[in-house]
Parts: C-alpha cells; sequence; structure tokens
C-alpha cells in the first residue's frame, strides 16, 4: 500500500532577508510547478543542491534563479538558466538519505554582480564544533499548510555535534551529515522547501558553505535539530566533476565547546525529506525523505 504525502512546510522561526545578502542562493523551479529546492551558485557553470531535489526531476524541466529576492514580483537583479546536467552522488541513499547531494551544470555562464556571486565551501577536513553560528536561507513554507514565502527567508541555528545528533536520531546520522537547530527549545530551522539550500558560517570576511538542508523530524521540533550534508566530506567529488574551473575550497576549524543533553532512548521517527514536490512512499516505511 502507498500513500501520497505533501511534504510543504517552511523556514522556521525566520525573518526577511535583504536584496543582496546570500548572493549565491538559487531557487530552482520545475517546470509547470514553480519553486521546488534551494540550491547555491559555486562557479560561474555550476550549482550545488540535495540528490533528492532530482529524484523525478531532469534537465528539461529545471529552471534556476539567480539574484532572486521575491518569488513573485520584480526582480531586477535576477537571472535564470536551465539545466544542461544533473549529477546526483552515485552513493544516494534515499534512506537514511547519505549522500544527499547533487550538482547541476548551467546551460550557459551566470555573471557575476552584486546579487549573484558564488560562495566559498568548505575543505576536506573542516572542523565546525558544536555551537558555531550558522545561518539557512530558502524560500519554505512559513507555517504547516500555508503559503510559500514572497521573499527569501534566513534564520541563524546552531551547529550540533555529530554525537549528540546521533543520539536524537538513534544512530541513523553518519560522517557524512552535519546537524543544526537550538536543542532545548526548537523553534528555528529548515523545513520543506528549503531542502538543497545552503547553510553557511562566517570565517572572518569569508561565508563558507557547510551544509545542504537535506531532512529532519518534523520542524524545528525540540531535541531534534535539522541534518544536512556535511560539504567538506565531498570535495574531491565536486571537484572531479566540475572540470578546469572547480569552486573555492576553505578550510574551517572554529572548534566551540558545546553542552548537548543526553535525550534517552528514540522512539520511531517521522523523517520527512526537505522539498515541496509530492512523493509516492510506503506506508511501512517508518522513515521518510525530506524532499525540498
Amino acid at each position: 500500500m502507498f500513500i501520497i504525502l505533501s511534504l510543504s512546510y517552511m523556514i522556521v522561526g525566520g525573518e526577511n532577508a535583504t536584496a543582496g545578502a546570500w548572493p549565491w542562493q538559487v531557487s530552482i523551479h520545475v517546470v509547470g510547478f514553480g519553486h521546488n529546492c534551494g540550491g547555491t551558485l559555486i562557479t560561474k557553470d555550476w550549482v550545488l543542491s540535495a540528490a533528492q531535489c532530482f529524484q523525478s526531476q531532469n534537465e528539461s524541466d529545471t529552471v534556476m534563479y539567480f539574484g532572486r529576492l521575491n518569488q513573485s514580483g520584480s526582480n531586477p537583479n535576477e537571472a535564470s538558466r536551465t539545466a544542461s546536467r544533473i549529477i546526483n552522488h552515485p552513493g544516494y541513499v534515499g534512506a537514511p538519505y547519505d549522500n544527499d547531494i547533487a550538482l547541476v551544470q548551467l546551460s550557459s555562464s551566470v555573471n557575476f554582480t552584486d546579487y549573484i556571486r558564488p560562495v566559498c565551501l568548505a575543505a576536506a577536513g573542516s572542523v565546525f564544533g558544536g555551537g558555531t553560528e550558522s545561518w539557512v536561507t530558502g524560500w519554505g513554507r512559513l507555517q504547516p499548510g500555508g503559503q510559500v514565502p514572497d521573499i527569501l527567508q534566513e534564520v541563524m541555528i546552531p551547529i550540533v555535534n555529530n554525537s549528540a545528533c546521533a543520539n536524537a536520531y538513534g544512530g541513523r546520522i553518519t560522517s557524512n551529515m552535519i546537524c543544526a537547530g537550538l536543542l532545548n527549545q526548537g523553534g528555528k530551522d529548515s523545513c520543506q522547501g528549503d531542502g538543497g539550500g545552503p547553510m553557511v558560517s562566517k570565517s572572518g570576511s569569508l561565508w563558507i558553505q557547510s551544509g545542504i538542508v537535506s531532512f529532519g523530524k518534523g520542524c524545528a521540533e525540540p531535541k531534534y535539530p535539522g541534518v544536512y550534508s556535511r560539504v567538506s566530506q565531498y570535495q574531491d567529488w565536486i571537484k572531479s566533476n566540475t572540470g578546469s574551473n572547480p569552486p573555492g575550497f576553505v578550510e574551517f576549524n572554529t572548534e566551540k565547546p558545546t553542552s548537548n543533553s543526553n535525550f534517552g532512548s528514540v522512539p520511531n521517527l517521522l523523517l520527512f525529506p526537505l522539498s515541496l514536490t509530492f512523493s509516492l512512499i510506503p506506508v511501512s516505511l517508518s522513515l521518510f525523505l525530506k524532499t525540498v
């Protein structure tokens, strides 16, 4: 037996972004549907996103918007491109969402401006200690069952140690994942519609992408941080697929102390992928993907 789940929720607890604040943010649309996932501009020819976003989507259905602030109305600083190639990580596993990463090659190069600019990527060996301030951006829904926000949303959440995150999720967290959220109170998180988008931290004057929005238990629930694909684990894979003009990688090594409480026993969880599309999922599975 199968059920159809509408996986459409929100960046929780965020606020409106301003034009040019996050110039690497990409809005990935499905033709005939609209915004489905987020992404990150990493070179003039490539976007980084999540593999979950392209399981039923091909190049001809994919349009990407750069420099966009509003999903409706005027965007004078905007450019758009279609996809010429989509590369999902060959090790992507729908459950437990390991290797949830994809590259999208643009149909033609974009020009960099104050509103369209690539982000640096976390290099192999980067350390994002528990408590590290991180920012997540996207157009995920603002409330359950509500509309997709018109204006790009931003929210700051701290990194959660992988050991504490694995405790919360019953050991489902791998070294290819990184977690972030407010453990005690919840209330701030990425959610459906944000999947594939960036989580970034600042080092000096540089913004460095640590994670790609992937999945979680509900949205912004206490004791269950959001789970992201750990970008630093994929430096070799990204470089091998982006050719002679790879993105810039920067090592991030700011370790901060953290005190993460023990979560005790873990019940069967319903985990949701973070895309806005509908998914056919077997009822027998207790673990659900968060396709954004």
